[in-house]
C-alpha cells in the first residue's frame, strides 16, 4: 500500500460502504446526488434499453456520466465494470455485447453485489457475473477484458495509481477504458484533501 496516500483507505472504504449501503436498500430516499431512471435520462442513456429494465435494475444507479456515450460496446466483447454497484451499467453493457459477450461487475459492497446478482437472475442474463472485491485487486485474469468501464468510482479510491495499474493489467493490449468520473482542475487545500467526509460528499 502507498503510505503517502492523503487519507486512510480503510476508513474511506467504510464511509463509502455506509453511504452506498443505504442506496442499495433504500434507493428512493433523498440523497445529495441524483439516482435512478431520471438520472439515466439526464446522462443520455438510451432510454429504449433503460425502459426494458425492471425498477430494481435502475433504482440504485448513482453514476456521474455515461461510459457508453463515445463508443457503443461491440457484440462478443468481454467487459469489466469497475465499481459496478447494483449493476445498472452491467445490464446496459450486457444488452450491447449480446449473449456471445461476457460482463463482469466488481464491487466491494456486499449489499450491491447481492442486489445485482438477484436482478441478473431475474433477467435471465447468464452472461453477467458479479464479484465482491476491491478495485485495487480485482479477481480478473491478466489481459482478459476487451473493455473496462467505470462510472463515478475511481474518484472514491484513495490509491488511484494502484487502481489504474489493475485496469491496465486486466485489459487486453489495445483494449478500451471507457469511464465517467469527477475531476477537479483547481488546487485543493490540504485540509480538504485529508477530510474523508468531503471525499464521500
Amino acid at each position: 500500500m502507498n503510505t503517502m496516500l492523503p487519507v486512510d483507505p480503510v476508513a474511506l472504504r467504510e464511509e463509502i460502504k455506509n453511504k452506498y449501503r443505504d442506496v442499495a436498500a433504500a434507493p428512493n430516499q433523498p440523497y445529495h446526488f441524483h439516482t435512478g431512471r431520471a438520472l439515466s435520462k439526464r446522462l443520455g442513456y438510451d432510454q429504449s434499453i433503460v425502459d426494458k429494465l425492471p425498477d430494481r435494475a435502475v433504482e440504485s444507479f448513482a453514476g456521474v456520466a455515461n461510459p457508453f456515450a463515445e463508443r457503443t460496446l461491440q457484440p462478443g466483447e468481454k467487459v469489466v465494470d469497475a465499481g459496478s454497484g447494483a449493476g445498472f451499467d452491467c445490464f446496459i453493457a450486457a444488452d450491447q455485447v449480446g449473449d456471445e459477450g461476457k460482463v463482469l461487475g466488481v464491487d466491494m459492497l456486499p449489499e450491491m453485489i447481492e442486489k445485482s446478482r438477484t436482478t441478473a437472475k431475474t433477467l435471465q442474463q447468464n452472461h453477467i457475473e458479479f464479484k465482491e472485491s476491491l478495485l485495487e485487486s480485482m479477481p480478473v485474469e491478466n489481459d482478459w477484458a476487451d473493455v473496462v468501464i467505470s462510472n463515478g468510482v475511481f474518484n472514491l479510491c484513495a490509491d488511484k495509481q494502484e487502481v489504474f495499474n489493475e485496469v491496465w493489467r486486466i485489459l487486453k493490449p489495445g483494449g478500451w477504458l471507457q469511464f465517467g468520473d469527477i475531476a477537479n482542475g483547481k488546487p485543493v487545500p490540504e485540509s480538504a484533501i485529508s477530510d474523508i467526509d468531503l471525499w464521500t460528499a
